[in-house]
C-alpha cells in the first residue's frame, strides 16, 4: 500500500467514488487527479483496477501534430512522469567500426586487437565471447547474418572506415527494428508502427537513395529477406529511427541509439518543459518534468542541442526532423532577451545584429542603433568559420592536459569578442567548457588557482546561469552541473577573503549559505540522474558536500 499515490481533497469536490460510486466524493488521487474516492479504504479496493491507468500525463492527438502529451495533473518539477525500456537498441547511423554487443571501438584496442574478432556464428565485429552472447546481437541480427552468408568485410571498415563511417553497418539497427517488430508484435502495433517516419520527405533527400542501397536492397537481396519484409517496410523502418530515436551512451562512454516510443510522443520545443535520463546498464529512459507544468499544459522534450544559435537548430531541425520550428524561442529575434544568435555591429558602438524574421532562413539582418544591415549568406560565413574553431578546440580534451583544454577555448573566446554577442550561443558553448576544467585540471585545480581566477571560475558560472536560466530553466542537467562548479570557487573565495582579514565570521557564514543554497539545487537536480551516470554520481558527492558544509556553518 505504500506504493500507491497519495489520497489529496479534491480541488472541486463533486466526483463520483470510483469504488462504490457515491456522488460527491471529497478526495482523488493524487497520481493522475483523473478519479475520485470516498475514502482511503475505498481508493485500496480499487487500485488493482486503476493503477495501469494511473498516470500524470495523457496522449491526445490532433490533425496537425498527430499524437501529443499534455500533463494530466499539475506537475512540480523534477516529478517523473515515465518510464520505459527501448524497444530497439543499435548502431547509428554512419557509425565508425563497432563492436554489434558493446558499440565499443572495433577492433579493440591493444595487442589482441590485431585478431579483429569477429562472432563465431556470423562472421560481423565483437570484442570477443562475452559480446557475441549478448542479447542484442545474438538474439537479433546474428541468425539472419549467419543463414544468409553474408560476413562483414573486415578490410574494407578497418581501412575505409573514415568520417563517413562503415556503410555495412548502417543496416543494423533497421533490421534489429524489424526483426523486433516480430518479436515483440503487440508493442509493435500498439506503440512503434505508426510512428511518424516521413517516408514522403525523404524520398526527395539525397540520403535516401543510400539508404535504398545500401539497408534495403541489402536485407532484401545480400541477406535474403525479400520474402518477409517489402522495400516500404525498411524503409520506413529507417525513417522511424531517423525521425524518432535518441542518443544512448554505452557503460564505457561510447554512443548508440534507441528507440522509445513513449518518449518520442513528446513535441519539441527549444525550451523544453520535460528532461530524460538513459540507464548505462539497461538504457531504460526516465521522463521528469524540468519546470511547473499546469494540468492540461502540453510537455514538451528537445529534439536539438539547446545551446546551438537559432539558425542553426533549426536547419538540424529541419534536415534531421523535417520541420521548421517555430516555438517562441525561434520566433524571437532576440531568443527570449538572451541573445544567443546576436552579432555585436562593427559600424556603431553599442549596436546588435539581429535578424528581422528569425523565422525566414534567407531574412535580413539588422542592427539595433545603426542603419547597417547585412545578408544570412554572410551570417551563416561567420558563424561556419566560428564554428570549425570552436569544434576544433572541443576536440582538444583531457584533464590531465588541462593547461591546453583550458587555453585553446580561452583563445577562441578571446577573439571573437568583438563579433559576437557576450551571450551567444557559442561562447555559452566555451563557458560551459570552461566550467568543467576551471578546477579540475592538473595545474588548475581549486587549491592551485589564485583569487582572480577563482572569481574568473564564479563570473563564468553566474553568465551561463543568465541563460540557462531561459533557454534550460529548472531542473535540467546543465543547470545542475552548472550550479555545483559555482559552489566551490564560492567557498574558496570566501576562506581566502576571511583569512586575510576581508570578512569576519558572520560575513564568512553568509557566504557559506550562499554555497550551501546553490550546492542544495545542485544535489536536488543531480540526484533525480541514474546513480550509473556521471551526473548522477557527482549528485550522491554533491548530497555528502551538502551535509559536511551544513555542519561546518554551524560550527561557524
Amino acid at each position: 500500500m505504500s506504493n500507491l499515490p497519495e489520497l489529496v481533497v479534491a480541488e472541486v469536490p463533486g466526483g463520483s467514488c470510483a469504488s462504490c460510486g457515491a456522488a460527491n466524493a471529497k478526495f482523488q488521487c493524487s497520481g493522475c487527479s483523473n478519479v475520485s474516492y470516498c475514502s482511503e479504504d475505498h481508493r485500496a479496493d480499487h487500485w488493482q483496477k486503476h493503477k495501469n491507468a494511473c498516470k500524470s500525463y495523457k496522449i491526445l492527438h490532433n490533425e496537425e501534430v498527430g499524437r501529443y502529451v499534455v500533463a494530466a495533473r499539475n506537475l512540480k518539477p523534477g516529478e517523473e512522469i515515465w518510464s520505459e525500456k527501448p524497444f530497439v537498441v543499435g548502431p547509428k547511423a554512419s557509425s565508425y567500426p563497432l563492436c554489434l554487443g558493446c558499440y565499443s571501438p572495433w577492433p579493440p584496442a591493444g595487442p589482441e586487437s590485431l585478431d579483429r574478432p569477429l562472432c563465431s556464428k556470423c562472421q560481423w565485429p565483437v570484442c570477443g565471447p562475452d559480446c557475441e552472447a549478448l542479447p542484442c546481437h545474438k538474439d537479433y541480427e546474428c541468425k539472419v547474418l549467419a543463414e544468409a552468408g553474408e560476413k562483414f568485410n573486415v578490410s574494407a571498415a578497418v581501412e575505409g572506415g573514415n568520417g563517413n563511417g562503415v556503410l555495412q553497418l548502417d543496416c543494423v539497427t533497421p533490421l534489429r527494428l524489424l526483426i523486433a517488430s516480430e518479436r515483440d508484435a503487440e508493442r509493435w502495433r500498439i506503440e512503434v508502427k505508426n510512428m511518424e517516419a516521413h517516408n514522403l520527405k525523404r524520398a526527395e533527400q539525397p540520403a535516401w537513395k543510400q539508404n535504398h542501397v545500401n539497408i534495403v536492397e541489402y536485407l532484401r537481396s545480400r541477406c535474403k529477406l525479400d520474402s518477409k519484409f517489402s522495400e516500404e517496410d525498411v524503409h520506413t523502418a529507417c525513417g522511424i529511427l531517423e525521425v524518432n530515436s535518441h542518443e544512448a551512451r554505452t557503460p564505457l562512454g561510447y554512443s548508440a541509439r534507441a528507440l522509445y516510443p513513449i518518449t518520442a510522443m513528446l513535441n519539441h520545443s527549444c525550451v523544453s518543459n520535460t528532461s530524460h535520463s538513459i540507464s548505462l546498464e539497461d538504457y531504460s529512459v526516465r521522463v521528469r518534468t524540468t519546470t511547473d507544468v499546469p494540468r492540461g499544459a502540453e510537455l514538451y522534450g528537445s529534439y536539438t542541442h539547446s545551446l546551438q544559435p537559432t539558425i542553426l537548430r533549426r536547419e538540424h531541425l529541419r534536415e534531421s526532423k523535417h520541420f521548421d520550428c517555430a516555438c517562441r524561442r525561434c520566433s524571437d529575434p532576440t531568443e527570449l532577451g538572451t541573445h544567443m544568435s546576436s552579432l555585436k555591429c562593427n559600424k556603431c558602438d553599442n549596436g546588435i545584429i539581429v535578424p528581422l524574421d528569425s523565422l525566414d532562413s534567407d531574412s535580413t539582418w539588422k542592427c539595433t542603433h545603426c542603419p547597417f544591415t547585412t545578408g544570412s549568406q554572410a551570417i551563416r560565413r561567420v558563424l561556419s568559420i566560428i564554428q570549425a574553431e570552436i569544434d576544433a578546440a572541443e576536440e582538444v580534451t583531457g584533464f590531465a592536459d588541462g593547461g591546453d583544454a583550458i587555453q585553446v577555448r580561452e583563445t577562441v573566446f578571446r577573439k571573437y569578442r568583438s563579433v559576437l554577442h557576450p551571450q551567444h550561443a557559442f561562447n555559452t558553448m566555451l563557458r560551459y567548457s570552461l566550467s568543467q576544467l576551471y578546477g579540475r585540471c592538473e595545474g588548475y585545480l581549486l587549491d592551485d588557482l589564485p583569487d582572480v581566477v577563482l572569481e574568473h571560475k564564479v563570473d563564468i558560472c553566474r553568465m551561463l546561469l543568465r541563460v540557462l536560466d531561459v533557454v534550460e530553466p529548472g531542473y535540467t542537467r546543465v543547470r545542475g552541473m552548472t550550479l555545483y562548479e559555482l559552489h566551490a570557487p564560492l567557498l574558496f573565495l570566501a576562506k581566502n577573503l576571511f583569512h586575510a582579514g576581508v570578512i569576519d565570521n558572520a560575513g564568512l557564514k553568509s557566504k557559506m549559505i550562499e554555497a550551501a543554497e546553490i550546492l542544495k539545487e545542485a544535489a536536488n537536480i543531480l540526484t533525480l540522474e541514474f546513480p550509473d551516470t556521471i551526473e548522477g554520481q557527482i549528485g550522491q558527492v554533491a548530497l555528502q558536500s551538502l551535509q559536511q558544509l551544513n555542519a561546518s556553518i554551524e560550527e561557524t
